[in-house]
């Protein structure tokens, strides 16, 4: 661990809570509220051993009782005491929207920066401690936020207050008070400081157990299928004993803060209580302001019991929140230009020059890559795995930029057009499907939203997927579990076949489009796609040779290169690299026969 990480874990980070205070400053006038309130159940509360302590010397001895006046006090009592209960409910009511409102508002800032990220930072980080982060670090803050505003700040309130009352009623034994209160302050910021570090690491655990759980149950089939339970189970121990140590550490050393303060302010009791009587015989001082100062010294010291549980939780806090603005200090996607074009009438002509890029800077993967595409030409690309038939349509969609080198569209740079309508120009069917939770129809339209129902049916016709929605049990208004975990493969792939099919754009992009689906739909499918792609430049990625026979062109590809191109006769012809790979699928595939 570098030293700058090191002294930002020993306490709280600065810049963390200059950030927590800028989202807060939107509803100071709510925070000024909530000081008003405060200051007025503190008021209220500590008016209240006053009152009890008037009460005590009414009380002379047998028979000198000032009933009279012990009745007022009482009506007086119960007034403080509604004034107390208004004021600390109102209290609550506005720290209860100003925390959930600068919760809501940075889970939003979070969300919307998440679509806002290169996919290339998707890719790289687990998705479960991405979900940790956004979901389960954000509520902890919540959590500790709340307590902060609840207590805390009523807290410093009450302590402060405490002081100017006691100074009121009696400066020497106030001043014994204040000389001891820093001891109890030096306990709280001492333990504080070494128990932040523990509670970061433990919301970094806390997101590797997220990821772990988030892996096994999507992909729980391959689990099973390749008995990696007793593995996956290992992997799981070992980062919940790891969570469990981190987490029993943080509290451990946490809750030693509590009686610390605890011991420190029982002392200060003692001392109030010691002093106050010797005062008693020897001055002027009552015993009804006895009972009120200890009254105010057992006020003055609960709030440091309670501000040592608040420091706990505001370094839990702290820290999930470091972790939520590391996320957003994550280099966004490289912005559009600011007056970039928007992509319209598209005719389909696409270059491609002079292309290199890699994922990882120091390993290349295409290199030098020139292509001119025609507008409606369809263009397949084959080749062995790794050799860049997917990074290809991640370039021609801008899901990642070229390092170096250009990809036009109709004559225009993709880099000086808004990604959303070089994204609504493509029709894109990839090999993994996705559906969100909803009706058919809500993934169907999810490209067209204004799409009538005969526009629909139709589309799921032209796709062959009709007959299967009618079988379902309400047909297009049957609602789909998470990710259509209700339906097959094939059918999931059907769906997202409608869905282009809908929305028919002038470019496709076809990844292993039928690659769920049996071979009979498979032929009805391909007659379905000729129909489509007539008249509209389409790529299509295909490991099966026998689906990209009518291509305009076939693009072979091996390590980032162009190897060899043309049509599948002339391929064929070559007798090079796409003739042994054909002849290879076609020799496998008579023997399987």
């Amino acid at each position: 661990m570098s030293k700058d990480k090191k002294k930002k874990l020993q306490g709280f980070d600065k810049a963390v809570l200059k950030r927590v205070l800028t989202h807060i400053k939107k509803y100071r006038i709510l925070v000024i509220l909530s000081f008003v309130c405060a200051m007025i159940t503190v008021a209220s509360t500590l008016y209240a051993p006053i009152l009890t302590g008037d009460a005590i010397d009414l009380i002379v001895g047998k028979g000198l009782v000032d009933f009279d006046g012990i009745k007022d006090i009482i009506y007086t009592f119960l007034m403080v005491t509604v004034v107390t209960v208004i004021s600390q409910w109102f209290m609550n009511i506005i720290n209860n929207h100003i925390t959930y409102s600068v919760v809501r508002d940075i889970r939003i800032e979070v969300f919307n920066h998440m679509e806002e990220l290169p996919l290339s930072y998707i890719d790289s980080h687990k998705h479960g401690d991405i979900v940790s982060r956004i979901v389960s670090d954000i509520d902890q803050f919540a959590d500790g936020l709340l307590m902060g505003f609840t207590q805390l700040f009523t807290g410093i309130v009450t302590i402060l207050a405490t002081l100017g009352f006691m100074i009121a009623v009696n400066v020497p034994i106030a001043l014994v008070v204040i000389v001891l209160t820093p001891l109890s302050l030096f306990v709280a910021s001492f333990i504080a400081k070494r128990t932040y570090h523990l509670f970061h690491r433990q919301s970094e655990t806390r997101g590797d157990i997220t990821s772990l759980v988030d892996e096994m149950i999507g992909q729980q089939k391959i689990v099973q299928a390749f008995g990696y339970e007793d593995d996956a189970l290992d992997r799981f121990e070992e980062i919940n004993d790891r969570l469990e140590k981190d987490s029993m550490s943080a509290t451990f050393y946490s809750s030693i803060v509590n009686p610390c303060t605890r011991f420190v302010n029982n002392l200060v009791y003692a001392a109030v209580g010691i002093i106050g009587a010797v005062s008693v015989i020897s001055t002027g001082f009552t015993v009804g302001q006895l009972t009120c100062f200890l009254s105010y010294a057992n006020q003055y010291t609960k709030p440091f019991n309670e501000i040592s549980n608040v420091i706990t939780e505001l370094q839990n806090a702290m820290a999930c929140a470091g972790r939520v603005f590391e996320l957003l200090d994550e280099t966004p996607q490289v912005p559009e230009k600011e007056h970039a074009h928007v992509l319209t009438d598209t005719k389909g002509a696409i270059e491609i020059k002079d292309v290199n890029f890699s994922y990882v800077k120091d390993k290349t993967l295409i290199t030098n890559l020139n292509l001119s595409v025609k507008p409606g030409m369809r263009v397949a690309i084959v080749g062995p795995t790794g050799c860049g038939k997917s990074t290809l349509i991640n370039l021609l969609m801008r899901f990642y930029d070229v390092d170096t080198g250009s990809i036009s569209v109709d004559g225009t740079d993709i880099r000086d057009m808004t990604r959303d309508s070089l994204r609504e120009n493509y029709g894109m069917v990839l090999q993994e499907t996705w559906l969100r939770s909803g009706t058919i129809r809500d993934n169907i339209v999810m490209g067209k939203p204004d799409a009538t129902d005969e526009e629909v049916i139709a589309a799921a016709k032209a796709s062959h997927a009709h007959s299967f929605i009618k079988r379902l049990p309400h047909g297009y208004d049957t609602v789909m579990s998470e990710d259509g975990g209700n339906l097959s493969q094939g059918q999931k792939q059907l769906l997202c076949i409608t869905r282009v099919m809908l929305c028919l754009p002038p470019m496709l992009i076809l990844d292993e489009a039928t690659s769920s689906i049996d071979t009979r739909t498979e032929i009805k499918i391909q007659e379905a796609f000729a129909k489509m792609m007539k008249g509209r430049t389409s790529f299509i990625v295909a490991h099966r040779l026998s689906t990209i026979q009518e291509a305009d062109i076939i693009l072979v590809m091996k390590d980032g290169h162009i190897i060899e191109q043309g049509r599948h006769e002339e391929l064929l012809a070559k007798k090079g690299f796409y003739a042994n790979l054909y002849e290879s699928q076609f020799v496998n595939t008579s023997s399987q026969a």
